[in-house]
Order: C-alpha cells, then sequence, then structure tokens
C-alpha cells in the first residue's frame, strides 16, 4: 500500500501541474502582507517562501541555524512525543473523538501562538 500511496502522490501531483496550473499569488490579507513586512520576513506579498529566512547565506546563521536546525528537530521530536503529527490529529483523531487527539490539538495551538506572538520577533531580532 505504501508504493501505491507514493504512486497516486506522483500521478496527483503530475494531474494537478498538468491540468489546473495555479501562477497566481498566495492571496492572503493586506494586514498579514504588512505585519511580515515590518518583520522584515517578506520583501512584498507575492513570496511563496521568505527569501531573507530560507536561504543558503542564513543557514550558517545563529538565526537560520534556531529556524531550520532546532525547528527541525523540534519539528521530529514534537511528532514523535505526540504519537502523530498534527494533521492526524486534528483531523483524524478528533474525527474519532479520540482525548489524546483533542489534547494534542490543544497543545499545537498553544504552542503556534506562542512561536507566532513571543518567540517569532525574538529570532527575527538576532
Amino acid at each position: 500500500w505504501n508504493l501505491i500511496f507514493l504512486g497516486g502522490s506522483i500521478v496527483g501531483a503530475y494531474i494537478a501541474i498538468t491540468f489546473f496550473p495555479n501562477n497566481q499569488p498566495v492571496a492572503i490579507s493586506q494586514a498579514t502582507i504588512s505585519n511580515l513586512q515590518n518583520l522584515g520576513i517578506i520583501q512584498n506579498g507575492n513570496e511563496l517562501v521568505p527569501e531573507n529566512i530560507f536561504n543558503w547565506q542564513n543557514i550558517f546563521s545563529l538565526q537560520g541555524f534556531i529556524f531550520m536546525v532546532v525547528g527541525g528537530f523540534l519539528v521530529g521530536f514534537g511528532t514523535r512525543y505526540a504519537s502523530g503529527c498534527t494533521s492526524g490529529h486534528s483531523i483524524s483523531g478528533l474525527s474519532n473523538l479520540q482525548l489524546p487527539s483533542l489534547i494534542a490539538t490543544i497543545g499545537f495551538f498553544i504552542g503556534g501562538l506562542i512561536m507566532t506572538w513571543i518567540l517569532l520577533p525574538l529570532i527575527l531580532k538576532l
């Protein structure tokens, strides 16, 4: 079943790119664009990945190390510690009314809020 899943992912990506091309920028609100510009994350609202953070030069800085290495470790550790990923708990687990998935989803939201409003502005000042 893993090979069928992998094949379906490849075929689905090919169909999406070939028959449903979308060259439009990501649609986000002007207030969000302004906040991201004030933090120095993006230059304009057309960027899918913030080049100021995710580039080869930044990976060797303290800020890049925190974002890419420490952040990657925390994502992997959190997935293992919570016995599943955000999608698995928040979609599948909640639909099955599993209490551990509810607790994990609440933790994901609290962690996301702390990261967005407290830690991210501090890291960007490095």
